[in-house]
Formats: C-alpha cells, sequence, structure tokens
C-alpha cells in the first residue's frame, strides 16, 4: 500500500517531502526490475540482481547505521521530511524485507529456470550424481579443509569475532569432542579469498555451464570437520555492520594516521543486520540475534545464498558472449595534423597536441560514449611538454593501478610544480586513496587532503603553460571521478577549455584548497559551499519571476538525487508560479510532484539502464538573455551545496552547449524503455512506448556514437 491510497490528491493529504532513505530503496526496486525483463540479455539481468544486492548492502551499512546513530540524538529529526529516527528505521525495515524477498523470489523463480534453459545451472544437493559427489568431495578435502577453522563454542572458545558481510555457518552437534566434552555449538568461517560459487570441470559434470554454490560444498561436507560427533544441523548466516568512519578532524593532527587507525576497526563496525538460512531452527536464529545484540526487525531469513552480490562471477565463468549486451567501441578522438617545420624541404605534418586542439575551441567529452583516454593524454603530454610549469589535480577516486597517478608521478620526476588534493575521505576507497597518496608524495608531488569539514568532491585538473612570453591555463573539468574503469559505464561529461576566465577561477579554487585562503569574485564558475547553493536558487526564482510575468520560463535539471530542502521550495514555488521543471533523477528524490497547488508542474523522471546515469546538468531558460547551462561534480544535495567542494561550470562554447543539452537532458525525456516516473505518492511508474516506437536514450546514444 502506498503512502495515501485512497486519500485526494492534495498537498494536505501527503507529506511535504519524501524520506530520503525510502526514496532510495525505490531506486533499488527499479534496479531489481532490470532483472525480470525479458528483453535485456539473460546474465546481464543476473548482474543487476547482483548490483540490487549490493546496493542494499550499503544501504544497511550506511544509510540504516546512520538513523541508528540518529537514535542517540533526543532532539534528532530525519531531513527533510522530519521523522522520528525510529519511525524511519520501522518504516525502512519493512520496505527492506520486501525487496529482499523479491530477490530471491527472482533469483529462484525467474533467472534460475531461464539460466537452465540456456544450460548453465546451479546444482543443488539433491540433484548431485555421484560424479558431482565425489569431485566435490576432493576439491573440499584439498582446497577448503586446510583453510577453514572449526570453532566450537565453549568457555575457553566464545563466539568468535565475525567480519562484515564474510560467510559463516553455525552448526549444532552432538556426541563428545576429543576432550569428552558436549559442546553443542560451532561456528565455521569462511575466508574470503575463497570462491563463493564454483564451476565443475569436465570430468566432474556432464554439462558445460554447471556450478555450485560453496555452501552446499560445505554443507555436504561439515561433518569432516568435528571427528567423532554427529552433526544435526549447518546453517549459514552473514552479519552487516556499520561502516560509517568517525574522525574528529577540528582534534586530529594527521588526518591520514587517524583513518588508517579508523579503518582497521571498521569491519567490526556495530551490527546493522543478520542474514541468516530460512531453514535455521529458532532456537539458533535467537542465539545469533543476542550475540549480536539485534532485534527481530533486523533478522532476515533468505532461500539462497546470504551474499547474492558473490553471483556477479558467473557472467564470466559462463563464457556465453551471447548472452551479455553486446560490446561496443568507446569513440576516439581524432587527431589532425599540423606543420611542425620543414625536413629537405618537404612540409612535416604531426599529430596535433591536446593543447593545440583546445587552443582552438573547447572540447567536450561525453563518457562511456567517449573514450577517458584523451585525460589520461592530457595530462601524460603536460607531463613530457617542456612548456608546462604546473599541474593542479583533484582527485577523488582514481582506482588501483591507475595511468592518471603514473602521469602525475611523472610530471613531479620531471620536474614540474604538481598539486593534487586527495580526498581521503572517498567512502569505501580510503584505502586506494591513501595508498595513492603516499606514492605521489614519493615522487615529489604536493599532497594535500582538502578542507578540514568539507570533502573535496570536485573535479579539476589545471595546467599552466607558458608560450612565448604568456601563462596559459588550460583547464579540465568534470561531472564524474577520475577513474579509468567506472568511465566505461558512467555516464559523465568532461570540458577542456582555455577560456580565460574559467582557468582564472580554476586557479584560485586550487589556491584556496592549498592556502586555505579566501576565494572571492570568481568569474564564471559556481563553488560550494559559497555560491552554488545561492546561485542555484538564485536561478529559480528568476525563473518563477519570468513566469509570472507571463514571460516563457523553463528549468531542466539532471542529477543522482535530490533531497536539499531548500532547493526542493525554491522548486515548488517556481512550480506555482507556472514553470515547466522537468527533473531527471536516477536515484533518490525528496521532492514531491504532481500535488495541485505545489508541484503540479514538476516531472521527476529516473533512467536505469546499461549505464549509470551520472552527469549532473542544469538549464535555465533565462528569457529575455542568454539561455544558461551548467554541469558540476554536485547533486542537490545537502551534503553536496553546503558541506563539501564541488564546482559547477558553465557550458559557453555554442556546439558544446547544444551536445549537453540534447545529449545530457532533451534525449533522455523522450526515453519510452529505461524510464520510471516518480507518482506523487513516492512510487514510480515505468514509462511504456504506448503505441509510440520504442526509444532507448542510452541506445541512441551507443548507435551516434558508433557512426
Amino acid at each position: 500500500m502506498t503512502e495515501q491510497e485512497h486519500a485526494p490528491l492534495n498537498a494536505e493529504n501527503y507529506p511535504k517531502y519524501i524520506n530520503r532513505e525510502r526514496s532510495l530503496l525505490e531506486f533499488n526496486r527499479r534496479v531489481l526490475a532490470q532483472a525480470k525483463k525479458p528483453d535485456i540479455p539473460l546474465l546481464e539481468r543476473l548482474k543487476y540482481l547482483c548490483i540490487s544486492s549490493s546496493n542494499m548492502d550499503e544501504f544497511f551499512e550506511v544509510r540504516l547505521a546512520s538513523l541508528y546513530e540518529l537514535k542517540n540524538d533526543p532532539g534528532a529529526l530525519t531531513k527533510p521530511d522530519g521523522l522520528l529516527p525510529q519511525e524511519a528505521i520501522d518504516m525502512l525495515q519493512q520496505t527492506a524485507h520486501d525487496i529482499v524477498e523479491d530477490q530471491y523470489h527472482t533469483l529462484n523463480n525467474v533467472l534460475i529456470p531461464d539460466l537452465q534453459k540456456e544450460n548453465i545451472r546451479f546444482l543443488r544437493r539433491n540433484h548431485w550424481s555421484e560424479q558431482h559427489k565425489e569431485w566435490i568431495r576432493n576439491y573440499f578435502l584439498e582446497s577448503l579443509q586446510p583453510v577453514l577453522s572449526p570453532m566450537g563454542l565453549d568457555p575457553s572458545h566464545p563466539f568468535p569475532r565475525i567480519l562484515n558481510k564474510s560467510l559463516n555457518f553455525i552448526v549444532s552437534l552432538e556426541g563428545k569432542d576429543a576432550f569428552g566434552r558436549s559442546n553443542g555449538l560451532a561456528v565455521v568461517q569462511v575466508p574470503r579469498s575463497l570462491p563463493r560459487i564454483i564451476k565443475l570441470p569436465p570430468e566432474a559434470t556432464d554439462g558445460e555451464n554447471d556450478f555450485v554454490f560453496l555452501s552446499s560444498v560445505l554443507h555436504a561436507n561439515v561433518a569432516t570437520l568435528f571427528p567423532g560427533m554427529t552433526v544435526t544441523g549447518c546453517y549459514q548466516f552473514r552479519v552487516t555492520r556499520n561502516t560509517n568512519l568517525f574522525i574528529d578532524e577540528e582534534e586530529v593532527e594527521d588526518i591520514m594516521g587517524a583513518l588508517k587507525g579508523e579503518l582497521s576497526g571498521r569491519q567490526y563496525g556495530g551490527a546493522i543486520r543478520l542474514e541468516v538460512a530460512d531453514n535455521c531452527p529458532r532456537n539458533m536464529v535467537e542465539f545469533l540475534l543476542d550475540q549480536f545484540q539485534l532485534e527481530e526487525e533486523a533478522l532476515y531469513q533468505v532461500n539462497g545464498p546470504v551474499n547474492l552480490h558473490r553471483l556477479n562471477a558467473v557472467p564470466d565463468m559462463a563464457n556465453r558472449p551471447d548472452l551479455l549486451f553486446t560490446p561496443y567501441s568507446q569513440k576516439q578522438l581524432k587527431q589532425r595534423k599540423t606543420d611542425k617545420g620543414f625536413r629537405l624541404f618537404q612540409r612535416k605534418k604531426q599529430p596535433e597536441t591536446l593543447f593545440e586542439r583546445i587552443q582552438r575551441k573547447d572540447l567536450l567529452l561525453h563518457h562511456p560514449y567517449d573514450s577517458f583516454t584523451p585525460v589520461i593524454e592530457f595530462l601524460q603530454q603536460a607531463a613530457v611538454d617542456p612548456g608546462v610549469l604546473a599541474i593542479r589535480m583533484t582527485l577523488y577516486r582514481t582506482g588501483e593501478n591507475s595511468a592518471i597517478i603514473d602521469a602525475l608521478e611523472k610530471a613531479a620526476r620531471n620536474g614540474k610544480e604538481v598539486t593534487a588534493v586527495v580526498e581521503l575521505r572517498a567512502r569505501f576507497d580510503e584505502d586506494t586513496n591513501i595508498i595513492q597518496a603516499t606514492r605521489l608524495q614519493d615522487a615529489g608531488v604536493h599532497v594535500v587532503y582538502g578542507v578540514v569539514g568539507y570533502k573535496t568532491h570536485a573535479k579539476m585538473i589545471l595546467v599552466v603553460r607558458r608560450e612565448g612570453d604568456k601563462l596559459r591555463h588550460y583547464t579540465h573539468l568534470g561531472t564524474g571521478n577520475y577513474h579509468h574503469i567506472t568511465t566505461r559505464f558512467y555516464t559523465d561529461f568532461g570540458l577542456f577549455t582555455a577560456n580565460p576566465a574559467i582557468g582564472r577561477d580554476a586557479s584560485k579554487i586550487f589556491q584556496q584548497l592549498t592556502s586555505l585562503g579566501e576565494t572571492k569574485g570568481l568569474e564564471v564558475l559556481l563553488q560550494s559551499p559559497f555560491s552554488l547553493h545561492s546561485g542555484m536558487i538564485e536561478r529559480i526564482h528568476r525563473e518563477a519571476e519570468h513566469a509570472r510575468q507571463g514571460k516563457p520560463a523553463r528549468i531542466i535539471a539532471k542529477m543522482n538525487g535530490l533531497q536539499e530542502q531548500a532547493i526542493i521550495d525554491a522548486l515548488y514555488d517556481a512550480s506555482q508560479a507556472g514553470v515547466k521543471i522537468d527533473l531527471i533523477i536516477r536515484g533518490m528524490c525528496s521532492l514531491r510532484p504532481g500535488i495541485p497547488g505545489q508541484s503540479e508542474n514538476i516531472t521527476v523522471t529516473s533512467i536505469v539502464g546499461r549505464f549509470l546515469e551520472h552527469h549532473r546538468v542544469y538549464y535555465f531558460e533565462n528569457y529575455g538573455g542568454e539561455p544558461e547551462l551548467y554541469c558540476s561534480s554536485a547533486d542537490w544535495m545537502s551534503r553536496n551545496l553546503l558541506s563539501r567542494v564541488e564546482t559547477c561550470f558553465p557550458i559557453l562554447e555554442a556546439d558544446c552547449f547544444q551536445k549537453v543539452y540534447t545529449e545530457g537532458l532533451a534525449i533522455y525525456l523522450e526515453d519510452n524503455v529505461n524510464a520510471w516516473v516518480l507518482q506523487p505518492d513516492g512510487t514510480y511508474q515505468q514509462k511504456t512506448p504506448d503505441g509510440k516506437p520504442a526509444f532507448c536514450a542510452q541506445q541512441a546514444l551507443i548507435e551516434k556514437y558508433s557512426q
């Protein structure tokens, strides 16, 4: 049942704002829905199930964990909807239970039968042949038993510490151990290095793609771990813990050192969720709940492996490219030839450098359709160019084995002045960022960790190059991270420009991040936490004023999430003034559209498809002047606008403007395949062609860039 299923559609009958976490769970419903769509290749559907499982893990580790922390504050309310933390937790646990139940129904009743039709089989123990049993027995003895440490529970062997999201088994026993004692219970912890799903080799089975779960292998052979005793039950379980890190940045003297200390304990944070096999006896369930100090609401009993995300290994192991998306080739940047002088009286032409290309005209890249290679080449060329004096860059996520880091190291060793603003607190990438920061420091790069209390989430590169007797700024600004892996499946815009005003503004922001001095008088960029929030609200109010005067008014905005209350209220005001507002929001949205007298002129569309929609684009009609179009690293969330360092940059060159408007906004409003429309009650309804030709924005862009 929806929030107000039978209530009249008006503002009095609906809360003004949608709960942030509830909206996040609705996004995961949309991801899970992809696993059920028969028009999506089968192994891709399995991947969507895995993504939904991973999303739920993060929901418990981060979002629900934060609400449990909020309960300790007597006056705390959720933002922007104003619920008591416990009210929100109760609502979210029920929704989460429904989603998890749907995940396992999708696995057992939809995907496994469909995979079996394609001869990709998950063999249950009751279907093992003698051939299967013999190979599995040997596999257990040779590959599993040597690394398992079963632990009988008694006063000298208390319940062990359980790692976050690790696979474990609780085992009930009868009889006496080697020392004549009756223990009754034992725990078997499975190392993370072991595969959770095993492909049977040709000598073990007749099928080409037959798999068994590690849990089934252990169940079948668990008695081997307890010689002389009788195993009466063996049940898998997994606990999800609070992975939020707390560092009092005002008190610590070394953020990196403090973060290293916190990371060591992240895997043992407070328990948030307990997953247990659905056939586990009640007394053992209660024993586990007691060990982790969890209430009944935190119990999730499941019919299948407790970590569905590990099924993500199957598409690679199955080797069935016909059941995956058709590969596409990223568009490579074409190089012009330029005159480089004379050789034997013949004019020799050489490839144009990126600096020469950017001098001529702004260059806009649309990832993943455009290759990320030019960004790497930009830094590689800067590292060896004798005219380049300085390179400055923000790093939020880069990944391991990053060519970006290699280029910065090389530049520093070549005598360039290189500064890297590394955000150590990028969630779940803290370890990698610490390693990369240390590498850069060893190479002579000036490494700073941003601003105390404000994550540096901006995506910027600034190269200062001497050209004749002048210095020129070359700037790259992006909506996404400098991560060579995610650029293959995240949609993002990246702008290269030699625009002097943008270069001066970027230089001021970098100086602010290193010197911590004030940055005043930015010419064209908007920056959080200073001018971006107010700048967006001013532009929304301007469109509202135009509408009140009877002038054309229009706002189109694309982002990952919308939650900031002042922005939502400004959009409500603009809607009431008559502004037509189209919001394209992939994930959570606290704005409630379609309410008469409040938001009837606002539509909210979510695109869930092959790629993760990630760019942030903001368009304002600005009647009587030039229409304004911005790209940004920031969503319209409180954290992005008020407590992070973010950049928002205008698209000034005409061709780039048209490209961003068309490919980043307009094309998504035409999508009737991957689009979901937010309803007033907070649920989403999938768009359908309704007699029109089916149109998928992402597929249209793949085809456009492939021509």
